[in-house]
């Protein structure tokens, strides 16, 4: 593995890219200098000494923490552990206008047992020895119509990453950081059919994106630095772009899509940590429309993760992270900060024809319910394997086209009748919500 230095050797490694990408690269290494420039500031500007437990007033949840994007696989991580960056978003078909909605994930695991090439902890060899896998993999693609995942894996010698904020990773001409992502995938019948351990589809997909991250979920102190140093949390989140605007161009198959901010209803987070959580609980959208005024809520997002979290070999069942964004408003249902007394009850029901999760979540001062489907037709089974080699989620279910609503409360004090004295405590209604182009995620160890 390389520590990022410079950005010569990308810039040559990605000349590939220009001829599909239809314009000049060459001026890649100013605007992505340039750009690490702007988050740097940006992280110059936080005091560290409180970054962990801040909590503004105004914003609540929605506050910027770029040190939470690191790169995270150093001690015991570096042999035990991933790291990944999640975008999805939605683009338009060039030619048809078709909505498609698509993903785009650079994967990390134990780059401390890495070398030249990839390792695969799904080759039977590997298994009966207790190899582990290590390697970064650029996973792409897209749900609905002709859903597709495709996996494309560099050996740790071959991958540059930088190791502070801001994060910076790439490998031949796959680069991502918190301003762009660009790269290509290109897995043919033949390898998808016969090496069953990329876990892959086969297909090509080329992207260049400008990313945009708007509305950050910030869960507060349990992705804090004390408890990320301690590694207390089996998986950890940080969602930087609950809210994210993306621009540019996807070519999927042969067919391109062109990828617009104020349609492109997109989402970036990140995932790091030693095992992953089942069941496996996932919902986001900032596709939303009041349906009692029938507007088109342009500053709001909700976001929901979590499932079951372990803290070292104690599981916390049926705990969910939760924000909503609500036109500049924020309302959040977040179990690990255990003064606001939140509650929550959900269940996501399979059918064979579709998902649906049902969720209520409660303060004393904020209620919400959430109800959304997916169809199964528009999804996949989306695939990884642990840090110890073992490939337990094998029904973990992904989509980016949910739909549903969600129910939106707080409380107010209200008095029965104009002549009252005694008010009560009531609750009044914000809003009943459309939602849209929702990602969305369930599973469970089977």
């Amino acid at each position: 593995m390389k520590i990022f230095e410079n950005f010569d050797e990308l810039t040559e490694k990605a000349k590939e890219l220009e001829k599909f990408m239809g314009h000049r690269i060459e001026d890649l290494e100013g605007k992505a200098v340039a750009a690490a420039g702007v988050v740097k500031d940006k992280a110059s500007s936080i005091d560290l000494s409180t970054v962990d437990l801040h909590e503004t007033i105004g914003d609540g949840f929605n506050h910027s923490d770029i040190l939470r994007d690191e790169f995270m696989l150093h001690g015991g991580l570096a042999d035990q552990g991933y790291d990944w960056w999640w975008h999805s978003f939605t683009g338009h078909n060039e030619k048809t206008g078709e909505e498609k909605a698509f993903f785009v994930e650079f994967f990390t695991i134990n780059p401390g047992l890495g070398g030249p090439e990839p390792v695969f902890g799904q080759l039977p060899e590997n298994q009966q020895k207790g190899i582990k896998p290590s390697y970064m993999m650029v996973k792409v693609g897209a749900w609905g119509k002709d859903h597709v995942q495709l996996h494309r894996f560099f050996g740790w010698d071959d991958v540059t990453v930088r190791q502070d904020a801001p994060y910076l990773i790439s490998a031949d001409n796959c680069f991502c950081s918190e301003t762009r992502t660009m790269g290509m995938v290109n897995v043919s019948e033949e390898d998808a059919a016969n090496h069953p351990e990329y876990m892959s589809d086969a297909g090509k997909m080329f992207w260049d994106l400008k990313i945009d991250k708007q509305v950050a979920f910030n869960v507060g102190y349990g992705a804090g630095t004390p408890l990320r140093d301690a590694e207390a949390f089996e998986m950890f989140w940080h969602a930087e772009g609950m809210k994210t605007a993306y621009e540019g161009k996807v070519i999927l198959n042969g067919e391109t899509y062109i990828v617009k901010p104020e349609d492109s209803y997109g989402y970036a987070d990140k995932n790091w940590g030693k095992d992953f959580t089942s069941p496996w609980v996932w919902l986001s959208s900032n596709n939303l429309t009041s349906k009692l005024t029938g507007a088109k809520l342009e500053n709001s997002v909700f976001d929901i993760g979590g499932g079951r979290p372990k803290v070292g070999k104690l599981a916390l069942e049926g705990k969910l992270l939760s924000a909503m964004w609500y036109e500049g408003e924020p309302y959040e249902f977040n179990f690990s900060k255990v003064w606001t007394l939140t509650k929550t009850k959900f269940k996501c029901k399979e059918s064979d024809t579709e998902l649906r999760w049902k969720i209520i979540q409660e303060t004393p001062t904020a209620k919400m319910y959430t109800d959304i489907r997916c169809k199964k037709e528009d999804m996949l089974l989306v695939n990884y394997e642990a840090p110890d080699g073992v490939k337990r989620h094998n029904r973990l279910w992904n989509g980016g086209n949910g739909y549903g609503t969600i129910t939106l409360y707080k409380k107010a004090l209200k008095f029965k009748n104009p002549d009252s004295k005694k008010p009560k405590w009531e609750w009044e209604l914000v809003d009943e919500i459309e939602v849209r182009n929702a990602g969305c995620e369930y599973g469970e160890y089977c």
